[in-house]
């Protein structure tokens, strides 16, 4: 071959004679510069356990877009001086206020390589990637216990899973009404009513976003203390319906006290009246894992659609959940997409037809490692061990004087106030102190009308030494009689 260039054709310069910002330059010294950040993301994970649980922010000043760049490693120093001191210790073992899982070792890989493969799964034209998100949303309905007919898509978070299974139980009032609203527009069902005892936000924002508007719920009295739905009431509101279809929305694990509604009951109404039972589980389907605790999720699979947040009990990075329905042909209805370029929907749909993005990151290979790596019984162990700690805090909280519990204990949240004049600001300076602290990080909230905290367990890390450390901080920062 010759390699000899004619004075007019351009040499690519080698990695000493480019520019430190170039793109070029940083390609020569890939393996290099991936060490280095290698290396740094190690140090921040090393540095999880005395990293301040959450910061009040501070802004920093802003600064200009460079024109030039300054190259990889220029960016990371700029990033560890500028922006890094000021990020939480999200994956940290003390930061209790969302319920937000860390990263296990095996899901933080999985991240890594799904960045370095970069492959968008919607398509199965030109890789396996789709056929991985397959057998990783198989893996999850069985983690689950559901049946076979549940079908598994990844979508970014609680609200996105939220927003598809009740665009699919759109579709689904539309079929009974003889429309489609996919086709038509929302204005071609009429009324729409939606049930629920203790709807979480995102599904009252789903709502809004798939045009039922949320005037559309409608909410059903829960039973005495609790905030599950009363099955009794649900019922009666059914009734009130007069045999037109409806959308329920059902808790698996409500956000303040992780309560439960009856889900073999409210199905049981559907031999009397038409719906769709859409079932929010963001967190609580994990009580699956738990035999002292799987009651509580019986009859998830009798649900048409089921949601669940991974980044939350299955400790894989944001952002990742799963969207389960029975209705796969509803579900490509709604999401299909029509050009030259994609396949037709066919019998077995690829994600393009199914999910609200076109294209999307590999979320599922997170998953599918953390899995792979800790298979049922690893996850099951994060589970019981969260549990058991959230109930361990429940107990020093009620011990000590300055503080009352709001609620049991059921599962993986600890909710409580103080035990006299818990006020909205006290409770604001309260989580201010404990955030100003930086041994841990919990969220103001109202539950029955009353200002007051919650931890929520769900981090593979957090052990009883970490239990021991917020109840000492919370002893510490207890208003004094």
């Amino acid at each position: 071959m010759d390699t000899r260039h004619d004075a007019d054709t351009p040499r690519t310069p080698g990695p000493s004679r480019l520019a430190r910002g170039s793109l070029g330059a940083d390609r020569g010294r890939l393996p290099e510069l991936m060490e280095t950040t290698r290396a740094y993301a190690v140090r921040i994970l090393a540095g999880l356990d005395d990293r301040p649980a959450a910061r009040a922010p501070v802004r920093p000043a802003p600064a200009s877009l460079p024109e030039a760049g300054i190259g990889l490693e220029g960016a990371m120093e700029e990033f560890a001086r500028r922006w890094e001191p000021g990020f939480a210790a999200g994956a940290g073992p003390r930061y209790l206020g969302f319920v937000t899982g860390g990263v296990t070792p095996a899901a933080l890989a999985g991240d890594w390589l799904t960045g370095a493969l970069d492959q968008n799964p919607t398509s199965g034209v030109d890789s396996l990637a789709p056929d991985l998100e397959r057998e990783t949303a198989a893996w999850l309905r069985d983690l689950f216990g559901l049946p076979p007919e549940h079908e598994g898509t990844f979508v970014s978070g609680a609200t996105m899973s939220n927003f598809a299974g009740l665009a699919v139980a759109r579709e689904w009032l539309g079929e009974l009404r003889g429309v489609s609203p996919a086709e038509e527009g929302t204005a071609a069902l009429g009324p729409v009513t939606v049930l629920s005892g203790s709807p979480h936000s995102s599904v009252v924002k789903s709502l809004s976003m798939l045009g039922l508007g949320r005037s559309a719920i409608r909410r059903v009295g829960l039973s005495p203390g609790r905030e599950a739905v009363d099955v009794a009431l649900l019922a009666e509101e059914l009734d009130r319906l007069d045999g037109a279809p409806a959308i329920v929305v059902a808790n698996s694990g409500t956000v303040n006290t992780v309560d439960f509604d009856d889900l073999r009951a409210i199905a049981a109404l559907r031999e009397r009246h038409p719906f769709w039972l859409h079932v929010d589980a963001a967190f609580g389907a994990f009580a699956a894992l738990s035999p002292a605790h799987a009651h509580l999720v019986a009859g998830l699979g009798d649900a048409d659609s089921v949601c669940v947040d991974l980044h939350k009990w299955l400790n894989v990075p944001y952002d990742s959940a799963i969207q389960f329905n029975r209705r796969r042909d509803l579900q490509a209805r709604v999401f299909q997409n029509s050009a030259a370029y994609l396949g037709p929907v066919g019998d077995d749909p690829d994600f393009v037809h199914l999910t609200p993005e076109n294209s999307r990151r590999l979320r599922a290979l997170p998953a599918w490692f953390t899995l792979a790596a800790y298979g049922r019984e690893g996850h099951a162990e994060i589970v019981r061990r969260c549990v058991a700690l959230a109930a361990g805090l429940g107990e020093r909280i009620a011990a000590l004087p300055g503080y009352r519990l709001l609620a049991p204990v059921r599962l993986n949240v600890v909710c409580f106030t103080l035990a006299s004049s818990p006020t909205p600001g006290r409770i604001e300076e309260l989580a201010a102190a404990i955030t100003a602290s930086g041994e841990a990080f919990l969220t103001p909230t109202v539950y029955e009308g009353v200002p007051a905290l919650r931890a929520a367990f769900s981090n593979w890390r957090t052990t009883e030494a970490d239990v021991e450390r917020v109840a000492k901080l919370l002893a510490s920062v207890a208003p004094r009689a």
